[in-house]
């Protein structure tokens, strides 16, 4: 598939990186242009054009009460994997927005989670044809012991950035 945006073409860039630097570069990139993501020290593993797999350690910064990661901790984990995805499909002329998510913490997170976004094929030809619409991504998130705490889903718009001026 062809870089079709800036994101695209910086990610192709870091992918020729040798393999042991991809992920910090990735982290590095996203944690500079997405602050909250980078406070959260999340860590980019994979990204490609039809899948993002981050991972959120259990740090004290965002640990809840109980020691495990936070549930808005996790929410940003999933919107981070599902915007950075979809991120890399919306051309430079349009606008990503988070329009709702649906979390369901249905068991208690244990360890550092990961979380898997993937978009099908059908959905990219949407994101790079429609000058406007909206996608929902699902996001599985699991936990070091492969539980799945969260069952999270985000719905995406994207938009033109110049909106045409009404008289």
């Amino acid at each position: 598939m062809k870089s079709n945006n800036k994101l695209s073409r910086l990610v192709a860039k870091i992918h020729r990186a040798p393999l042991f630097l991809q992920s910090w570069l990735l982290s590095q990139l996203f944690g500079r242009a997405i602050k909250f993501a980078g406070t959260a020290s999340i860590v980019i593993k994979q990204l490609n054009f039809q899948q993002a797999v981050l991972v959120q350690g259990n740090f004290r910064k965002v640990q809840n009460h109980i020691g495990s990661v936070h549930a808005a901790a996790m929410a940003l984990l999933g919107e981070s994997a599902s915007g950075f995805l979809l991120g890399m499909h919306v051309p430079d002329d349009r606008l990503p927005l988070l329009k709702s998510m649906q979390l369901d913490y249905v068991k208690r997170a244990t360890g550092k989670l990961t979380a898997v976004a993937t978009l099908s094929d059908e959905q990219i030809q949407q994101i790079r044809e429609q000058e406007k619409g909206e996608i929902t991504i699902k996001v599985q998130i699991n936990d070091q012991l492969g539980v799945e705490p969260v069952i999270a889903e985000y719905v995406w718009a994207w938009i033109p950035k110049n909106r045409p001026k009404s008289n």
